[in-house]
C-alpha cells in the first residue's frame, strides 16, 4: 500500500486528575473516539475498564498506555492527547516517554463553560494545558498545538485541527520511510542538481539508484501487442490531446517506456523518482520521459526532472501534506516590470490535474530542435490554471551538513505568456526578497509547487519533527 492512501491511525491519550468530576472525563473520551471515526481515521486507546474512566493519572496508568501504544508501534502515525480536565502532567508525560513512538503529538484541552465552573463542573483544562506542555517540552517531546488554546471535542474548528494533524503525521511518517527511484546519471550540464544521499538517509531517505539503460532494455524487450502496453497506449490516449500530427511509432515508444519505469518503481517499492530526462534517452531510445512523469505523478508518484533528487522528495512533501499531485518547475522568468510576479516553466512534466484542464501531449520544443522531433514526442503543454499555490524545495548543504528548505504560498494567475510547454504565470509576495535568499543560500532552480494552502502543514512537519533548516518566506 502506497504511504499517501494509508488511514491514518491515532493513539488517544486521555488525562485527568481524581479531584475533577470523572462524569465530564467518560463524556469527552466518548466523544473523541466518535469524532475520530467520523472523520474516517482509526483509533487506538485503553478499555474505559483499564484504568479509572479509561484514562491516565499514575504511573501504574501509564505502563498501561506505554504498552498498548508499544504493541500498536507499527500502526500508529501520531498521538492525540485531550485534556478534559487540569489532567496529570505526569502520567501523559511519562505515557509518551515509555512509548518512545517517536510520531507527532496533539494536545487538545476542553473549554470550561462560563456558567459551570462549580466544584462539580470546572474543568481548569486552560491551566493543565500548560503544565502538560511544560513536561513534554522538558522531556524533549516535540508537539502540535491546536489553533486556540482550549477547544470543544465536537466543534468544527477541532475537527479541522485533527485533519491538519492527520496531513502533518503523513508528512512525517512518509519522509522518514521514503524512497526515492534515481533512474539514470545526472546529466553532466546539471551540476546544480548534485545531492547528499547520506544525508537524505539521516532523515530516513533512502535513494534507490538504476542505470537509464536497465530501464530502456525493459522497454524495448515489450511487444509491440502486450497487454500490459495496450493497456498503457489507452490511458495515454485518454490523458490528454495528441496532434494528429504525431507518429503512432512514437506514442508506442512511450507506453513501452512508461510500463518499464512504473514496473521497476513498483519491484523497488519506490514513492517518489527523479529521471535522466536530458538528451540521453532521446538519443539512445527515441522519446521524452516527460509524459511517463507526468502519469505517474497524476498516479500521486511524483517524478522530478534532470535526477533532481532533492527536487523529488521537495515534490513527494508537498503531495503528502496536500494530498494533491505536485508540479516540478524552473524559476523561469521575470513578468515584465511587476517585481511579484514571475513566470515558472518545464517542458513539462506537469500531472494533468496540476494544469488544472486539458493538456496537449505533443514534442519537446528545445531538445527538439536540436535532436529532431521524431526523436523527442511526450511533452506536457499548456497555462496551469489561475488558482492558490504553495511552493517548496529542500537542498542537501553539503557545506553545512545539514538538509536546508525554503517554503511559501502564492497565486497562479490567468495572465498570457507566449511561450512553448508548460507554463505557469505565478504572482508571489515580496518575490525579490526569496529570490535573493535562494541566491545567497545555493538554492537550485528547480522549484516544487501544488494547488492550495499547505505552507502551515510543511512547515510544522519538516522543521519541528524532522528538524530540518526551513525559510518560511510567508513570515
Amino acid at each position: 500500500m502506497r504511504k499517501i492512501d494509508k488511514k491514518i491511525t491515532f493513539g488517544v491519550l486521555v488525562g485527568t486528575r481524581a479531584f475533577f468530576n470523572p462524569l465530564l472525563v467518560a463524556e469527552q473520551r466518548k466523544k473523541i473516539i466518535s469524532k475520530i471515526q467520523a472523520l474516517g481515521y482509526n483509533s487506538v486507546i485503553l478499555d474505559v475498564t483499564d484504568t479509572p474512566n479509561g484514562a491516565v493519572e499514575s504511573l501504574a496508568d501509564a505502563k498501561k498506555y506505554a504498552k498498548l501504544f508499544c504493541e500498536n508501534r507499527d500502526i500508529i502515525d501520531g498521538v492525540i492527547v485531550i485534556l478534559p480536565n487540569f489532567g496529570d502532567e505526569l502520567g501523559i508525560v511519562q505515557t509518551l516517554d515509555m512509548a518512545k513512538l517517536n510520531v507527532p503529538v496533539l494536545v487538545q484541552a476542553c473549554n470550561d463553560e462560563i456558567d459551570k465552573v462549580d466544584v462539580k463542573n470546572r474543568r481548569d483544562a486552560f491551566c493543565g494545558k500548560l503544565s502538560v506542555c511544560n513536561n513534554l517540552y522538558q522531556y524533549g517531546i516535540k508537539f502540535t498545538d491546536t489553533t486556540t488554546h482550549t477547544s470543544d471535542i465536537d466543534s468544527d474548528l477541532f475537527a479541522n485541527d485533527i485533519n491538519r494533524f492527520a496531513n502533518i503525521c503523513r508528512t512525517v511518517n512518509g519522509l522518514r520511510s521514503a524512497r526515492i527511484g534515481a533512474i539514470g546519471a545526472r546529466p553532466a550540464p546539471f551540476q546544480t542538481t548534485r545531492f547528499s544521499e547520506k544525508l537524505l538517509q539521516t532523515t530516513g531517505i533512502t535513494v534507490v539508484t538504476v542505470d537509464l539503460s536497465e530501464i530502456i532494455g525493459a522497454a524495448t524487450k515489450f511487444d509491440d501487442s502486450a497487454t500490459e502496453i495496450a493497456k498503457k497506449l489507452e490511458a495515454i490516449q485518454n490523458y490528454g490531446h495528441i496532434p494528429k500530427s504525431i507518429n503512432h511509432k512514437n506514442i508506442l515508444k512511450q507506453a513501452k517506456l512508461s510500463v518499464a519505469i512504473d514496473n521497476w518503481m513498483a519491484e523497488n517499492e519506490c514513492d517518489a523518482s527523479a529521471i535522466q530526462c536530458w538528451e540521453s534517452v532521446q538519443n539512445n531510445y527515441g522519446c521524452a520521459t516527460c509524459l511517463s512523469m507526468s502519469m505517474m505523478g497524476e498516479n500521486l508518484s511524483p517524478s522530478a526532472c534532470e535526477v533532481d533528487v532533492a527536487g523529488a522528495v521537495s515534490m513527494y512533501t508537498l503531495l503528502l501534506a496536500s494530498g494533491k499531485a505536485p508540479g516540478f518547475l524552473d524559476w523561469n522568468n521575470n513578468f515584465g516590470n511587476d517585481t511579484n510576479m514571475c513566470v515558472c516553466t518545464h517542458c513539462s512534466n506537469y500531472p494533468k490535474s496540476f494544469m488544472g484542464q486539458e493538456i496537449e501531449i505533443s514534442n519537446l520544443d528545445i531538445l527538439g530542435e536540436t535532436l529532431g522531433r521524431e526523436n523527442c514526442f511526450g511533452a506536457i503543454k499548456g497555462h496551469v490554471v489561475k488558482g492558490p499555490l504553495t511552493y517548496f524545495r529542500i537542498s542537501t548543504d553539503d557545506t553545512k551538513g545539514c538538509i536546508k528548505s525554503y517554503l511559501g504560498q502564492g497565486d497562479f494567475t490567468d495572465d498570457e505568456f507566449n511561450m512553448d510547454g508548460g507554463i505557469a504565470v505565478c504572482r508571489i509576495p515580496n518575490l525579490q526578497k526569496l529570490l535573493k535568499y535562494m541566491c545567497q543560500e545555493g538554492f537550485e532552480h528547480h522549484v516544487a509547487m501544488v494547488r492550495g494552502s499547505w505552507a502551515e502543514i510543511v512547515d510544522e512537519a519538516v522543521s519541528k519533527y524532522l528538524s530540518w533548516n526551513l525559510y518560511n518566506h510567508n513570515e
